[in-house]
């Protein structure tokens, strides 16, 4: 009896060249990203803003991340993921290097809004490139390995920011940031297009899909959503901003309204409530997540008294934890299937929250922590595209990915100024715990529960089957499909080479 060829064998060169171009765009995402939350002190000291007003300066790139994702998913689907990668990298290699000559507090802010329509892009853009390049059975593996580039940026980022920022200052990381975009876009050149969207074109005789045609058919629909999306686009800035002040409820719900109604229009008669119902998902899993990736540095700066290089050593930790828990999260969905691995590690992860925060003068014991802390409840994060993905077909999948998960990213934006906000009253370290802890128990029961897809069968009773893996039920095992009597190899179309 012959014995199986390991998966890797599955993959062809052509594969991993795809994979390994994304993720460096993730290593660059990651870095260009979070370098803000390594100089928020910095940046405090001297403009002269209060913790609240420097988180948001966080919050920033999450509130334009909703458009960016739409539009520039849509780009993917209609011309391609190829080109929509590349225009991401561009947007937010430029929204970093502008914040390196902000004045005040609102020309970096207007900087960070350009970053995150970038990275919306990038996120949708390189999944569903990634996902629909390789073999169908491997795909939560490849979600995994693409999601630990943005880990290997923030590793990178603190690193740099020991030896960059004690000598020449905070804005010189912005600048550095941009300089690795030239290696992105020279390796993204060559690239094939994606297996799966050339096939859906050429099924479709050459016509390109266009997943926002329901929001411009006729003229006054047109006009209709064109200000839709600029209310909720100046109540958002409002929202995170001191203009807002005093009236955030309102603009809040203002905000909220319109979005649903992009969500109701998108996902149309049959799928707008799936698409609201995997956007709170995304939305809380953004708020059990981001307290701790936007506040750390400020913890431990603040409350911890910690030096600059004794952060990067913390952050190290925090970064690998992260990047081997999306390695790792990739095998155990492909094991145990996408959700059930989701809520599993989720559950594990909660041992660590408090034990975290309870450390206060051993940097290698906070270190071992946050290691294990971050691999189980940020690392399974690897899988999330393969999860929101496998909702949506291939014409639609990259403006849905896109807009689905940008809008739920929202909770990232709420997540720093939330945890600012409640460290007024208890020390920060005790807030950023009730938060993690908090929202990461609404998460395990909104996906281990399969809310977004019981909600959706309400309004599509046909729904339910994993269009990433065709022949399948949503996020099931593959050794369930195996014994069912459905080799690996028979579900999906054929890999790109």
């Amino acid at each position: 009896m012959t014995a199986a060829a390991p998966w890797y064998r599955e993959v062809s060169r052509g594969q991993w060249t795809s994979l390994t171009a994304a993720w460096i765009g993730y290593l660059l995402d990651g870095f260009d990203f979070v370098l803000i939350t390594l100089v928020l002190t910095e940046i405090a000291e001297e403009f002269d803003l209060s913790t609240a007003s420097a988180a948001s300066l966080v919050s920033g790139a999450f509130i334009t991340r909703w458009l960016g994702g739409a539009l520039l998913g849509a780009m993917g689907d209609r011309y391609g993921r190829k080109p929509a990668m590349i225009a991401s990298i561009l947007l937010y290699s430029l929204g970093t290097f502008a914040c390196g000559f902000a004045w005040n507090y609102f020309s970096l802010f207007t900087a960070r809004l350009l970053i995150g329509m970038g990275m919306a892009g990038e996120y949708s853009a390189s999944a569903t490139y990634v996902l629909e390049s390789w073999p169908a059975r491997l795909r939560n593996r490849a979600s995994g390995f693409l999601i630990s580039g943005y880990a290997g940026g923030t590793i990178l980022a603190a690193e740099l920011y020991k030896w960059v920022v004690p000598h020449w200052g905070w804005r010189w990381m912005f600048w550095i940031g941009v300089l690795p975009v030239f290696v992105a876009l020279w390796m993204r050149r060559a690239l094939p297009e994606a297996a799966d969207w050339r096939q859906e074109v050429a099924a479709g005789e050459g016509a390109r899909p266009n997943p926002f045609a329901p929001l411009f058919t006729g003229r006054w629909r047109a006009w209709a959503n064109t200000a839709l999306a600029a209310a909720a686009s100046a109540a958002l800035f409002c929202v995170f901003t001191p203009v807002g002040a005093g009236w955030r409820w309102p603009l809040s719900l203002l905000a909220t309204g319109c979005l649903v109604a992009f969500a109701a229009q998108l996902g149309g008669r049959r799928g707008w409530l799936l698409h609201t119902a995997l956007t709170a998902t995304v939305f809380c899993a953004f708020l059990y997540s981001w307290p701790i990736q936007a506040l750390l540095p400020t913890y431990l700066k603040a409350e911890l008294g910690y030096a600059p290089g004794e952060v990067t050593d913390v952050m190290f930790y925090a970064g690998f934890g992260t990047m081997a828990g999306c390695w790792l999260a990739g095998f155990v969905g492909d094991w145990l299937g996408t959700r059930k691995a989701y809520a599993c590690t989720l559950l594990a992860s909660l041992a660590f929250v408090f034990p975290v925060f309870a450390v206060r003068s051993s940097l290698v014991g906070l270190g071992v922590l946050l290691f294990f802390l971050l691999a189980l409840s940020q690392g399974i994060s690897g899988i999330l595209p393969t999860y929101i993905a496998g909702h949506f077909p291939t014409r639609t999948r990259a403006a849905s990915l896109g807009f689905v998960y940008n809008t739920g990213a929202l909770g990232g934006a709420v997540a720093p100024v939330l945890g600012a906000d409640l460290a007024e009253g208890m020390p920060l370290g005790r807030a950023l715990a009730v938060l993690t802890f908090g929202l990461t128990l609404v998460v395990i029961a909104l996906v281990g529960g399969d809310v977004p897809r019981r909600l959706g069968r309400l309004a599509d009773p046909s729904g339910g089957a994993d269009h990433l893996v065709p022949g399948r039920p949503l996020s099931v095992a593959e050794t369930s499909v195996e014994k069912a009597g459905r080799g690996p190899r028979e579900h999906g179309p054929p890999a790109a080479s």
